[in-house]
């Protein structure tokens, strides 16, 4: 049984807007407030989780002790099936700190040049966590639900199109003969990893 949202106000615990209005979007129907973590002037903590979903939960949890807000975070990348995996959760650390993901597409397509294996697949993992309240609580662990997502696919070269953010110009989920990159946004979040991971998030905290 997972924990209902009944709260108004959401934290989205990331300084990557394209996420935060993703999921803002998704967010929309549902009357709450979001806001960001960087309107709120947090940090990002290090990542030192092995798996998208322990990072997501790492963030939601130190992001929902500093705001003692409700807070949601995301953690996403590409895995390449000729690549075993990778870049998986060091997706962003390929765009290096400037978040160049023109040069992170460009070691994408250097280390796949011996293979004609194009597979791959986005994955995303959603942690909403609630600070305890400490009148009521001794615990200082927040309270956290995880759900995740994936959309399956192949990558082309050179990138196409210029919407969306992160390696989008060159996915192609399966199905479709366009990028990530050169679709419209309402299309891209009715079938995203991210939405896949969102429909799991709202039939389990969101719905009753």
């Amino acid at each position: 049984m997972t924990r209902r949202f009944t709260e108004k106000q959401l934290i989205i615990a990331s300084h990557n807007s394209g996420k935060v209005q993703e999921i803002a979007y998704l967010l929309s129907s549902f009357g709450v407030e979001v806001a960001s973590a960087a309107e709120f002037g947090l940090s990002e903590p290090e990542e030192t989780g092995t798996t998208f979903a322990e990072n997501a939960i790492l963030k939601a949890r130190t992001a929902a002790l500093a705001c003692g807000l409700p807070t949601l975070a995301d953690d996403s990348g590409l895995s390449v099936d000729a690549l075993d995996g990778r870049p998986g959760i060091h997706s962003a650390r390929w765009a290096g700190k400037e978040r160049n993901f023109v040069a992170a597409m460009e070691r994408l397509e250097l280390e796949m040049k011996e293979t004609a294996n194009r597979r791959a697949r986005f994955v995303c993992a959603l942690a909403l966590a609630w600070p305890w309240k400490k009148k009521k609580w001794p615990k200082t662990v927040p309270e956290t639900e995880v759900f995740e997502g994936m959309v399956e696919g192949t990558l082309v070269f050179p990138p196409r199109g210029d919407k969306g953010f992160g390696y989008d110009p060159v996915f192609v989920p399966d199905g479709y003969d366009i990028t990530f990159g050169e679709m419209v946004a309402e299309k891209k979040h009715t079938i995203s990893h991210r939405a896949d991971a969102f429909t799991k998030l709202v039939a389990g905290c969101f719905k009753n």
